[in-house]
């Protein structure tokens, strides 16, 4: 997927043309009523207490009414804080104008990267932590999303604030002004000396989040086996050092960008106090008048706030910028290949056929080598071996989770290669030994958003032997099950994970250990119950007892990698070896 980039950004604000048409509308009024607010009380100066030409005076007369000194200056406040007012309400309003399209942007910036991770192949999405993709969609892109609504929509109101002073002290004394507008840029380009730093800091300090979050999730993930192990103290001082580095990273990038923007904005107070005192010797020895002059310190002032925003965008930009390299990590996970119109070959029973197999995690390091089987079609494969000696990995290849590095796969004669991986996972259906459930009803875990009659969730649960047990729910399959499925057993959640699985209904059943938190007996009249709904399905089974394979209609036994032996069960417990030590 293409990266992320600024242009990229900056081409999606540019898509909402009507939208940006009128915020900039609105800032320009917005500014014009803000600009000619410092000349109007200063002129009054001139005007009534110096007696200058009269100009504002004499509109006063001729438009709205001939009164007294005090007269004009309540006409003039009125005017000023109406202008203030308006000044005001224009400029929240384009300010939600901006919001609105930084918002969207935000969307569509989090849209491409779950998009994006959807795909992600599982091989690479479990070498992440969880808490570092929050941290990039959440953290990374709020940044991204500050800089457009506050950022940039302060830049434009800030850009012509500047520029309509500019053109208001050009009028005033062509002079002065040209020495202000020449002497100001010289503040900026100290400040962007200043604002090197930031961006690295700013990175630091995302970084430090991301490290936080992650050891956070991962440890209340597993928060009640760190209970049962007494190791609360263990894992929660990792997340307090965590935590601690977040503060000095914080502490590091909040007090050295706010140095930074305060050192920035001392410069602009010193060349504040310097043009003031220009002024004062442009009325001492040129035709400024005093009032002129209490105008031009005011638009001096005027300048700060705008100055500010344009060095503080600097800043906002580099932070922006850092938030974008994080996020573009994310689209350079590898995808899972799509194959538009891919075959199905699951619209037969299922026979498959594994020729030379070998993956691995890391190059080099294999955890199968050369695996060839054969599984023919309603068969009942067992899977069996040490822990370690491959037998998951195996399963999580037949499904389409990881890619194999050589060898082939085919699925009735045609090759996974071939095939989407979509279409091979909507027919082959993997049972883990710790099933996932989500903090959500029993009905929801059991059809994952499927629409599924309550008889056919009623005929899964009898099958999985839960019929009774939701009978004593107080909601029965409304009930929310927790955390995890906190509320259940662990043979419970398994069978809610297999009464899932009967829903779903798939061509072919991979059980990895996925009914080993049941006693002997219970496994038993499961297994029985399964046997009508599983006789037209093909079967794989990995287990360690030796009660959950003993219907198996043949068995390949792993080690290392390899199998390194394989028959029906009747032939194997007469050999020695791995399964006869398993009786």
């Amino acid at each position: 997927m293409n990266p992320i980039t600024l242009e990229i950004i900056i081409g999606k604000i540019l898509k909402y043309k009507s939208q940006l048409i009128k915020g900039n509308v609105v800032a320009v009024l917005s500014t014009l009523m803000v600009v000619a607010i410092p000349l109007l009380i200063p002129m009054l100066v001139d005007e009534l207490l110096l007696d200058k030409e009269k100009v504002i005076v004499a509109f006063i007369q001729e438009h709205i009414v001939e009164t007294t000194l005090s007269g004009y200056v309540l006409i003039v406040l009125f005017v000023t804080l109406l202008l203030r007012v308006g000044g005001f309400v224009l400029s929240i309003w384009q300010t939600k104008i901006f919001l609105t399209i930084s918002k969207k942007v935000s969307y569509f910036l989090r849209l491409k990267l779950l998009r994006h991770l959807k795909t992600v192949s599982l091989k690479e999405y479990e070498m992440l932590k969880s808490g570092s993709i929050a941290s990039k969609l959440i953290t990374d892109i709020n940044t991204i999303d500050t800089f457009i609504g506050t950022t940039v929509s302060k830049l434009i109101i800030s850009i012509l604030t500047l520029f309509f002073t500019a053109v208001v002290l050009l009028v005033i004394d062509w002079q002065l002004a040209i020495f202000i507008l020449l002497t100001n840029p010289l503040v900026v380009f100290f400040t962007t000396k200043l604002s090197r730093n930031v961006g690295k800091l700013k990175k630091e300090e995302n970084l430090a989040t991301e490290k936080f979050q992650s050891a956070l999730v991962d440890s209340l993930d597993i928060f009640s086996q760190i209970r049962a192990t007494n190791k609360e103290d263990y894992f929660f001082d990792k997340i307090q050092l965590r935590a601690k580095e977040l503060q000095e990273r914080e502490i590091a990038f909040g007090y050295k960008s706010e140095a930074a923007m305060r050192l920035s904005f001392l410069i602009f107070l010193s060349g504040y106090e310097l043009f003031r005192a220009v002024s004062i010797l442009f009325v001492a020895y040129g035709s400024l008048s005093i009032g002129l002059m209490m105008a031009i310190f005011s638009y001096l002032w005027v300048m700060a706030a705008p100055t500010q925003d344009i060095i503080n965008f600097q800043y906002a930009l580099k932070n922006a910028k850092e938030a974008i390299k994080r996020l573009n990590e994310i689209l350079d996970m590898h995808q899972e290949k799509r194959i538009p119109n891919s075959p199905n070959p699951f619209d037969r029973p299922l026979a498959i056929e594994v020729k030379n197999l070998s993956f691995a995690y890391n190059k080099g390091e294999n955890i199968l080598n050369n695996i060839s089987l054969s599984i023919k079609e309603h068969q009942n494969i067992a899977l069996v071996g040490a822990s370690g000696s491959g037998k998951t990995t195996l399963a999580n290849i037949l499904v389409g989770f990881y890619p194999h590095e050589s060898g082939e796969i085919f699925y009735n004669g045609i090759s996974s290669k071939e095939i989407d991986l979509r279409v091979i996972r909507e027919h082959i259906y993997l049972i883990l030994q710790n099933p996932k459930l989500f903090h959500d009803t029993l009905r929801f875990n059991l059809t994952l958003g499927k629409e599924c009659s309550d008889k056919a969730i009623v005929e899964a649960l009898e099958i999985a032997q839960l019929s009774t047990i939701v009978e004593k729910l107080e909601k029965g399959l409304d009930t929310m099950i927790g955390r995890e499925g906190i509320k259940l057993s662990g043979g419970q959640r398994q069978r809610v994970a297999i009464a899932r699985m009967i829903l779903a209904n798939p061509s072919m059943v991979i059980l990895d250990e996925s009914t080993s938190a049941l006693d002997i007996q219970t496994e038993s009249r499961l297994f029985a119950n399964l046997a009508p709904f599983m006789r037209h399905k093909t079967f794989i089974t990995i287990a360690h007892r030796l009660s959950t394979i003993k219907s198996a209609d043949y068995i390949y036994v792993l080690e290392h990698g390899q199998i390194i032996d394989h028959g029906t069960p009747h032939e194997l417990i007469h050999k020695e070896g791995y399964f006869s030590a398993m009786g």
